[in-house]
Protein backbone atom coordinates (compact mmCIF):
# COMPACT_ATOMS: atom_id res chain seq x y z
CA UNK A 1 0.00 0.00 0.00
CA UNK A 2 1.12 3.98 -0.74
CA UNK A 3 2.44 5.96 1.82
CA UNK A 4 -0.46 8.08 0.94
CA UNK A 5 -2.74 5.65 1.36
CA UNK A 6 -1.46 5.07 4.79
CA UNK A 7 -1.92 8.44 5.68
CA UNK A 8 -5.29 8.62 4.50
CA UNK A 9 -6.41 5.20 6.18
CA UNK A 10 -4.85 6.46 9.22
CA UNK A 11 -6.80 9.59 9.67
CA UNK A 12 -10.03 8.40 8.73
CA UNK A 13 -9.48 5.40 11.53
CA UNK A 14 -8.84 8.42 13.93
CA UNK A 15 -12.11 10.24 12.72
CA UNK A 16 -14.00 6.67 13.96
CA UNK A 17 -11.86 6.59 16.52
CA UNK A 18 -12.68 9.35 18.00
CA UNK A 19 -16.35 9.73 18.88
CA UNK A 20 -15.76 6.11 19.71
CA UNK A 21 -13.40 6.63 22.51
CA UNK A 22 -15.32 9.52 23.89
CA UNK A 23 -18.57 6.94 23.74
CA UNK A 24 -16.18 4.26 25.69
CA UNK A 25 -15.02 6.90 28.57
CA UNK A 26 -18.80 7.66 28.97
CA UNK A 27 -20.38 4.70 29.22
CA UNK A 28 -17.46 3.76 31.64
CA UNK A 29 -18.68 6.61 34.00
CA UNK A 30 -22.18 5.97 33.80
CA UNK A 31 -21.42 2.06 35.25
CA UNK A 32 -18.94 3.10 37.61
CA UNK A 33 -21.15 5.91 39.10
CA UNK A 34 -24.12 3.73 38.67
CA UNK A 35 -22.52 1.36 40.87
CA UNK A 36 -22.95 -1.19 38.04
CA UNK A 37 -21.08 -4.72 38.96
CA UNK A 38 -19.57 -6.49 35.97
CA UNK A 39 -22.29 -9.05 36.03
CA UNK A 40 -24.60 -6.56 35.14
CA UNK A 41 -22.55 -5.12 32.53
CA UNK A 42 -22.39 -8.16 31.05
CA UNK A 43 -26.30 -9.38 31.25
CA UNK A 44 -26.32 -5.57 29.28
CA UNK A 45 -24.08 -5.62 26.48
CA UNK A 46 -25.41 -9.67 25.96
CA UNK A 47 -28.94 -8.53 25.82
CA UNK A 48 -28.05 -5.82 23.20
CA UNK A 49 -27.18 -6.41 19.08
CA UNK A 50 -25.78 -2.53 19.06
CA UNK A 51 -23.00 -2.51 22.01
CA UNK A 52 -20.85 -5.67 19.71
CA UNK A 53 -21.16 -3.95 16.50
CA UNK A 54 -20.43 -0.99 18.28
CA UNK A 55 -17.19 -2.43 19.88
CA UNK A 56 -16.22 -4.62 16.65
CA UNK A 57 -15.87 -1.14 14.43
CA UNK A 58 -14.07 -0.04 17.55
CA UNK A 59 -11.42 -3.11 16.97
CA UNK A 60 -11.44 -2.50 13.67
CA UNK A 61 -10.25 0.86 13.56
CA UNK A 62 -8.09 0.67 16.58
CA UNK A 63 -6.49 -2.23 14.76
CA UNK A 64 -6.30 -0.78 11.27
CA UNK A 65 -5.26 2.77 13.21
CA UNK A 66 -2.17 1.80 15.88
CA UNK A 67 -0.38 0.10 13.49
CA UNK A 68 -0.03 2.27 11.13
CA UNK A 69 1.39 4.50 13.51
CA UNK A 70 3.72 2.00 14.87
CA UNK A 71 5.03 1.69 11.86
CA UNK A 72 6.32 5.47 11.01
CA UNK A 73 7.51 5.46 14.84
CA UNK A 74 9.30 2.11 13.87
CA UNK A 75 11.00 3.54 10.89
CA UNK A 76 11.79 6.98 12.21
CA UNK A 77 13.87 6.11 14.91
CA UNK A 78 14.81 2.24 14.28
CA UNK A 79 17.46 1.18 11.93
CA UNK A 80 15.47 -1.85 11.04
CA UNK A 81 14.88 -2.94 7.34
CA UNK A 82 11.51 -1.82 5.66
CA UNK A 83 10.40 -4.66 5.09
CA UNK A 84 11.11 -5.94 9.05
CA UNK A 85 9.03 -3.19 10.42
CA UNK A 86 6.48 -3.89 7.78
CA UNK A 87 5.98 -7.45 9.16
CA UNK A 88 6.19 -6.75 12.50
CA UNK A 89 3.15 -4.50 12.37
CA UNK A 90 1.29 -6.53 10.32
CA UNK A 91 1.85 -9.09 12.83
CA UNK A 92 0.70 -6.43 15.79
CA UNK A 93 -2.63 -5.68 13.76
CA UNK A 94 -3.22 -9.23 13.20
CA UNK A 95 -2.75 -9.27 17.34
CA UNK A 96 -4.84 -6.88 17.77
CA UNK A 97 -7.93 -7.86 15.49
CA UNK A 98 -7.36 -11.51 17.36
CA UNK A 99 -7.73 -9.85 21.09
CA UNK A 100 -10.40 -7.01 20.36
CA UNK A 101 -12.24 -9.52 18.60
CA UNK A 102 -11.72 -12.26 21.41
CA UNK A 103 -13.12 -9.39 24.12
CA UNK A 104 -16.32 -8.99 22.08
CA UNK A 105 -17.08 -12.16 21.92
CA UNK A 106 -16.86 -12.25 26.03
CA UNK A 107 -19.11 -9.38 25.80
CA UNK A 108 -21.47 -9.83 23.75
CA UNK A 109 -22.54 -13.44 25.03
CA UNK A 110 -22.22 -14.98 21.54
CA UNK A 111 -19.80 -17.72 22.63
CA UNK A 112 -22.54 -19.17 25.00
Amino acid sequence: MTEARLFALQRITAMVLAPMVLIHLAVIVYAVRGGLTAQEILARTGASALWPLFYLLFVAAAAIHAPIGLRNILREWTGLSPRLVDGLCLVFGLALAGLGIRAVIAISGWAA
